[in-house]
């Protein structure tokens, strides 16, 4: 029967008469544990990011862009042709089962200013249902009434940025802003949403009527017309099915007919966003995966270590089984060594990757996410490569015949 306490105290002796031996077998197991958690680590806080961006954005968005016209011969790309209009966007409204609602947007850029102070920022003409679309919440006062869109009231909604810049800690709402020197009153408060994918501050906005935009901020040139027009589908699996409704919609309002392309763009920016979410994650195991071959290597080293360990103790090997040692005891104590020096190098690893990962998300602003499973994984997976590793070092000395063991020089 094998006696584990007294097997595994000879194990550790063993490694602690080599020290710097066991310190340098151990080496290639730490850095592979510190690459694999340091990896997953970035990756999973690069997904958790591009995740919480995609709920910022709102769910299940869709957006439809104006087609492109063409100059003498150049065609100028999407967004030029202005023929999406206000009557568009309710006919998707009502028209479309898969749609949930919609929201024109008629947007610019414009120099705002209250008091002495002044900001530039982005203003969007659009109706009550932009804050549904966007999923956007009032962090105070009130959305736009029916009435104030069709009259084209000059009231407006804040985004956080805009209101810090122009109120700083003073309570926006009944204020009045001049935008383009036209006078706005303030009613809404839009709760922060922080930044886009691409970087945009997405509370760097003011929301207006369409109709106020048209009539006062942005001219009329194309009465009716907007740029772009917001979707919400009704749910996750009716995206597919609602970008095919809006796109025969479309094509029967514009007369197009079969043979002609069309004249607007329909865009799925919820599945953009979890297509960009899904590539970090394969990103993120392809950068674990690289990092499991440290590991492996780590485990070469701790192979042949252990078979020069063979060697140089096959005297003491062939006492062991002279005094009764079985084979499975001599097996035990070199898979227990490799075992030893795998999860102690394991746990090394696993308080240097905690550190790395710290570090690079202190030094770049990375957003980093250290899970329990990273941990475990990569923990586990050292003990396995100690065991597999160290099985055949093992095997080889528990073939050894006692008498040649003893005579070994």
């Amino acid at each position: 029967m094998i006696h584990l306490p007294a097997t595994l105290k000879i194990s550790l002796r063993a490694l602690r008469i080599n020290k710097m031996r066991s310190a340098l077998t151990m080496l290639g197991i730490i850095i592979g544990v510190a690459a694999v958690i340091t990896m997953l680590a970035v990756g999973k806080g690069a997904s958790n990011k591009i995740s919480e961006q995609i709920a910022t954005i709102g769910s299940n968005l869709i957006i439809v862009i104006p087609g492109s016209t063409t100059s003498s011969g150049i065609r100028l790309g999407s967004g030029t042709y202005q023929n999406l209009t206000i009557a568009d966007s309710e006919a998707i409204r009502n028209e479309c089962s898969a749609v949930a609602t919609t929201a024109p947007v008629l947007n610019g850029s414009a120099q705002v200013v209250y008091g002495n102070q002044n900001w530039a920022s982005g203003v969007f003409g659009t109706d009550e249902n932009m804050i549904e679309v966007r999923e956007w919440t009032l962090a105070s006062g009130r959305n736009f009434y029916d009435q104030e869109i069709r009259s084209a009231a000059k009231v407006c909604l804040l985004g956080r940025t805009v209101a810090d810049n122009l109120f700083g800690n003073d309570d926006p709402l009944q204020k009045t802003i001049r935008i383009r020197k036209v006078p706005f009153t303030v009613i809404g408060l839009l709760e922060p949403k922080g930044q886009s994918m691409m970087g945009q501050d997405q509370d760097d906005v003011i929301y207006v009527p369409i109709s106020a935009a048209q009539r006062n901020l942005f001219g009329r040139y194309f009465p009716g017309t907007v740029r772009s027009i917001m979707v919400k589908a009704v749910s996750t699996d009716a995206l597919e099915r609602a970008e095919t409704q809006i796109r025969e919609l479309l094509r029967q309002r514009h007369r197009l007919g079969s043979s002609q392309e069309d004249d607007f763009t329909v865009r799925n920016l919820t599945q953009m966003m979890q297509t960009a979410e899904q590539a970090s994650r394969v990103m993120a195991l392809l950068l674990a995966a690289i990092a499991c071959v440290s590991l492996l290597v780590g485990g070469i080293g701790i192979m042949n270590i252990m078979l020069v360990s063979v060697t140089e103790r096959t005297r003491e090997i062939g006492i062991r089984m002279a005094v009764g040692a079985k084979t499975w005891d001599i097996r035990m104590q070199f898979i227990i060594e490799a075992l030893v020096l795998s999860l102690i190098g394991g746990l090394i690893g696993v308080g240097l990757g905690i550190a790395i990962a710290e570090v690079l998300s202190f030094l770049t602003e990375w957003t980093i996410l250290i899970s329990l499973y990273s941990i475990l994984l990569s923990f586990g997976f050292s003990g396995l490569v100690g065991i597999f590793f160290g099985f055949y070092p093992a095997y080889k000395a528990s073939l050894m015949s006692p008498i040649d063991a003893l005579r070994h020089e």
